[in-house]
């Protein structure tokens, strides 16, 4: 499970929703929701968790310490979607571009959270670097 801290639930929400994640609407009056992806992780967002049980809990003033990294399709793809979430506001932080690993690209949800774009096919559920898939071809 992935636990994002974020100010604005609805605004997550959204964002994720735009990077193709059937995210739940949030139920008023709670301060979370819960998608699981194909690959059996869970992304749980939140605007309280951290908050509210780790008293020296302080949120990030610039930068960023991890990447979420999320398998578009295609590099035509990275791009279709990069472009779809800067236009849409979102801050983007590395246009579409080969790396010395994937083709990929950055941009911020609401909160600041560096997501990764990428065609990496490692990446996708089910791919090479799907341990859970790989588990499940050799016991299978």
């Amino acid at each position: 499970m992935v636990v994002l801290e974020v100010r604005d639930l609805h605004a997550a929400t959204q964002f994720y929703r735009r990077l193709g994640l059937d995210v739940p609407t949030p139920i008023e009056g709670r301060p979370v929701t819960v998608h699981r992806m194909g690959s059996g992780v869970s992304l749980l967002l939140t605007t309280s968790f951290a908050s509210r049980y780790d008293p020296k809990f302080e949120r990030p003033e610039h930068g960023y310490q991890q990447l979420l990294e999320f398998y578009v399709g295609s590099d035509a793809d990275v791009r279709k979607v990069w472009t779809e979430l800067t236009t849409a506001g979102y801050h983007g932080r590395m246009a579409p571009t080969q790396t010395a690993g994937p083709f990929a690209a950055m941009v911020e949800d609401p909160d600041g959270n560096v997501v990764l774009l990428t065609s990496d096919e490692a990446a996708q559920p089910g791919g090479v670097g799907d341990a859970a898939a790989r588990d499940a071809d050799i016991s299978g």
